[in-house]
């Protein structure tokens, strides 16, 4: 029994051996998967070990079909190594082997080459199946969304469509998740429904998600995007839209109505721009009225050009909802200040002279007011009041009194009048003992001040009367200018009256007539015995040019007579014409007297004259 037992366990063994021995004949090693971009190149590996060597092994790849079968692409023996024909691999892949290994290399890979590829590795006596799958990716392009193009309200009674979210061209299929102030949105019956849709194009995938959710006013400052999720080999990614905001219409529970401009007071001349709003967005319509007046505006922002007191007056707004017709309303208060035009007393003042003159400004307002007074530009005065004390001709004159409002800058005033001071004429030019001038003719004129306007009146020595050449009146009197001709030594008078008395100014004019300076044309040289002093006229500069001209042509004429005689003496001379003595000493003493050339200077105040020699000494009057 026990011999028969050890029998069994002994055949057991062996027979296990033998099986051991047949699995070890052939081993495949693969990975589970290979991971590869669209259009980028794969390379599956298939590990083996055979101990029939690799002139003894077939070897062959399929892949599973989309229906579950399984198509050889290629076979691998000693005798034929070649793709199979007409399959969707024939042209694009190829096969590397070497002992104990087989890379299959697929080129441009396609979507539809996501799929399991198996490599067969057959022995003598036994074959070995090895799978690995080939997982293609592609990555889409950035997702978008897009909002609502309309408000919603949040009277809607369904969900309101809140947005769309698309992303393409991915694979495998990208998911999109929404997300609400950073939320994600799940969809929940009556609140949020999310609806997402799935395209094939060339084998990628277009996904597209709707958002739709019960609105409430809270959301109108809510933040809504989408993200897209897709894979990669080895990871998960993802990408995220622009956040988007959706216009919420919600009715208004309060209204309000103010003026928007000016700030601060409202003037007379001023633009009042008034606006009217609800805490709502929903569709309304607004209006506003003038409760004074009962105008009426069928707007929320209403301007008001060149606003007058009238303007001012209770303004109320009412806005009515257009999809409940509830009517809200408000008003508000417009106060329009004023400054009425300044009153003068008088409107014209007339004082004597050396007596107090006052005059009084006042302007009707609203406001508190400020009064100054100014004179030719500079201040003389502040209050409603001004009091000209002792009054002068200098007190004459226009006073301008403004009046303005402190509380708003450029609200004020003014006005003007004239102040006159009695009193007889007083000329402002003092008598002039003499005037003298080149010119043919002369301006006087005469400043007068007095009130009544004195009248002015010219006349000469002879009492002849003389037209004024202009008259004008002055803010303290009169002027006159006159033009008198100057053809003598004469006399002017200007004389000013009026009902309070008279005054006068006279001029005397004296007529000054250029001196000429003339050179005879002789052959003497004038020399003045004494130097004199003549005064000659700014106005006589051509006459002094043309002169001086003269003098040295006369000048030149003089130098040409006197060669002219000296070549006539020296003729004479040899002839011996001029000789009354022989010899040499006649000679010398002719040269020594009558041979001298003289020259006469004369003074324009005597006939004196003085011989000189040619030398230069002064002669005798006997040898002349």
């Amino acid at each position: 029994m026990a011999a028969r037992h050890t029998a069994s366990l002994l055949a057991g063994l062996l027979v296990l051996l033998h099986t051991w021995g047949a699995w070890a004949a052939v081993e495949v090693n693969m990975k589970d998967k290979v991971e590869v971009y669209l259009g980028e190149t794969a390379q599956i590996t298939c590990m083996y070990t055979s101990e029939d060597g690799i002139g003894g092994t077939i070897i062959k790849w399929f892949y599973v079909t989309r229906s579950g079968g399984e198509q050889e692409i290629y076979h691998y023996d000693s005798i034929k190594r070649d793709a199979t024909k007409n399959t969707p691999y024939s042209n694009r892949i190829s096969v590397n082997v070497t002992v104990g290994e087989v890379v299959l290399t697929i080129s441009d890979v396609q979507v539809e080459d996501n799929v399991e590829f198996i490599c067969l590795v057959k022995g003598l006596t036994e074959d070995m199946k090895g799978k690995t799958k080939l997982r293609v990716f592609a990555k889409p392009k950035p997702p978008t969304i897009r909002g609502a193009q309309t408000g919603i309200s949040v009277n809607e009674a369904d969900l309101s469509l809140i947005g769309t979210c698309e992303v393409k061209n991915g694979y495998p299929k990208p998911n999109i998740t929404w997300y609400k102030n950073n939320n994600p949105l799940r969809s929940t019956p009556n609140v949020v429904d999310v609806k997402s849709s799935v395209t094939q194009s060339s084998g990628l995938y277009l996904v597209s998600s709707e958002l739709k959710l019960k609105v409430e006013k809270e959301d109108k400052n809510a933040l809504f995007y989408c993200e897209a999720t897709y894979f990669v080999p080895g990871i998960a990614k993802m990408m995220e839209t622009p956040p988007i905001n959706i216009t919420v219409l919600y009715p208004s529970t309060a209204v309000n109505i103010w003026v928007e401009s000016p700030k601060g007071k409202i003037k007379e001349g001023d633009s009042v721009e008034l606006h009217c709003r609800g805490n709502g967005n929903s569709p309304s319509m607004f209006s506003i009225r003038h409760t004074k007046s009962e105008a009426g505006w069928d707007v929320d922002t209403l301007v008001l050009e060149n606003v007058t007191r009238l303007h001012s007056g209770t303004y109320q707004c009412t806005q009515t909802d257009m999809d409940t017709f509830e009517e809200l309303s408000d008003n508000t208060t417009v106060f329009i200040n004023y400054l009425d035009p300044v009153v003068l007393t008088p409107s014209e003042a007339v004082g004597d002279h050396g007596k107090d003159i006052t005059i009084t400004c006042n302007a009707l307002s609203s406001l508190p007011t400020e009064t100054t007074w100014f004179k030719n530009g500079q201040k003389v005065g502040k209050g409603h009041s001004l009091t000209l004390k002792d009054a002068t001709f200098d007190s004459a004159g226009t006073y301008v009194c403004m009046v303005s409002v402190p509380e708003i800058k450029g609200m004020e005033t003014s006005s003007s009048l004239r102040v006159h001071v009695k009193g007889p004429p007083e000329i402002k030019e003092e008598a002039l003992n003499e005037i003298e001038t080149f010119e043919k003719t002369v301006d006087l004129s005469c400043h007068v001040r007095g009130y009544p306007t004195p009248r002015i009146t010219w006349s000469t020595s002879d009492g002849k009367l003389i037209k004024a050449a202009s008259e004008t009146e002055t803010e303290v009197g009169a002027k006159s200018v006159v033009s008198v001709p100057v053809d003598s030594d004469s006399s002017v008078f200007c004389n000013a009256s009026n009902e309070l008395g008279t005054d006068g100014v006279t001029f005397n004019i004296k007529a000054k007539i250029p001196i000429h300076t003339t050179t005879p044309a002789t052959t003497t040289t004038t020399i003045p015995k004494a130097p004199v002093k003549t005064e000659t006229p700014t106005t006589s500069k051509k006459t002094k040019t043309e002169s001086k001209g003269v003098i040295i042509a006369v000048i030149i004429i003089c130098i040409l007579l006197l060669a002219i005689l000296g070549s006539v003496l020296y003729f004479l001379y040899k002839k011996g014409k001029i000789c009354n003595r022989s010899g040499k000493q006649d000679i010398t003493r002719e040269k020594s007297s009558r041979d001298n050339i003289v020259v006469e200077m004369k003074s324009d105040n005597t006939e004196e004259a003085i011989l000189l020699g040619v030398n230069g000494d002064k002669q005798p009057p006997g040898d002349q």
